[in-house]
């Protein structure tokens, strides 16, 4: 479905929800699902964000397969509210016993204001007990000018909680899909991190305890080009395949974080996770905001 308000152009598919093209001003910003690099856009990650040890949750003494990201990126949605805004869309079946034992309703939403496009998260605990899930962003963005042949690709800016840039601390590497603890001290990435071909060679950075609240893409000369930020986010991923001539690069907020290595407790007791009493709603939002040229 495309949308058109303000300064922007959206497409939304039903298949996940997801975000398939942004355009302002003529110009495409998201990535075009290219499996050479990449199969998808702008995926949304629920009901977990990463990958569950072993590819499996542990909930009230039973263990399911779960899947990295979890299933809503593979699954149908309906598009259900017309709105002079945006775009809404509702996940079909969205009881599934076999795989995620709770009743819940999962919506996702699109909305533009000017030249900046919100996206809106709204979970409801349709049953009797506690309900725990985790949800995330995972956009990719083209690098503006792209040229294999550069150093340096363009650069990513990140601010913290009070607005200021901050050069946020690695405390954990992925090894296998799982968080494994860094040994070697205190680990930074620069306040404005360069983009080469080589960041992304130990897989995703992964930026915990919420350190960033907002992430700026910019080009090689240093100027912005978007931002995408989350005032609510537990955990920040930076990430592209280390491929070479991978011309994007993903900037995602996550309320959620995949497992440490050996981890086999209770979804409760996973360490970033959100509850939803019964009857519950849960809403989250991150924006993307294109900066003029």
């Amino acid at each position: 479905m495309r949308y058109t308000k303000d300064d922007l152009t959206i497409e939304v598919t039903e298949h996940g929800a997801e975000l398939t093209s942004l355009r302002c001003g003529g110009r495409e910003y998201l990535w075009n699902g290219d499996p050479t690099y990449w199969n998808r856009h702008s995926p949304v990650l629920f009901p977990v964000v990463g990958k569950p040890y072993n590819n499996q949750l542990h909930i009230d003494g039973k263990v399911y397969p779960m899947k990295q990201h979890g299933f809503a990126r593979d699954s149908e949605f309906e598009r259900v509210v017309a709105a002079d805004d945006g775009l809404t869309y509702r996940l079909k079946d969205a009881y599934r016993p076999e795989v995620y034992p709770y009743r819940y309703g999962l919506e996702v939403a699109y909305r533009i204001d000017g030249s900046r496009l919100r996206v809106c998260w709204r979970v409801e605990n349709r049953g009797e007990g506690t309900m725990y899930y985790q949800i995330g962003a995972h956009p990719a963005f083209l690098l503006p000018d792209y040229d294999e042949r550069d150093d340096v690709h363009g650069y990513v800016r990140y601010y913290g909680r009070e607005g200021g840039a901050v050069s946020p601390r690695l405390f954990s590497a992925l090894e296998e899909g799982n968080r494994v603890s860094l040994s070697d001290g205190d680990v930074r990435i620069p306040s404005e991190m360069p983009i080469t071909g080589d960041t992304f060679a130990g897989d995703a950075l992964m930026i915990e305890h919420g350190q960033v609240t907002k992430a700026t893409l910019c080009d090689k000369r240093g100027d912005p080009v978007l931002s995408v930020e989350c005032a609510g986010a537990d955990a920040y991923g930076v990430w592209a395949p280390h491929k070479a001539g991978c011309p994007f690069v993903c900037l995602e907020p996550w309320c959620g974080i995949c497992d440490p290595k050996g981890f086999v407790g209770d979804i409760s007791q996973r360490e970033i996770i959100h509850a939803l009493a019964a009857g519950g709603v849960g809403c989250f939002e991150y924006s993307i905001t294109i900066h003029e040229p």
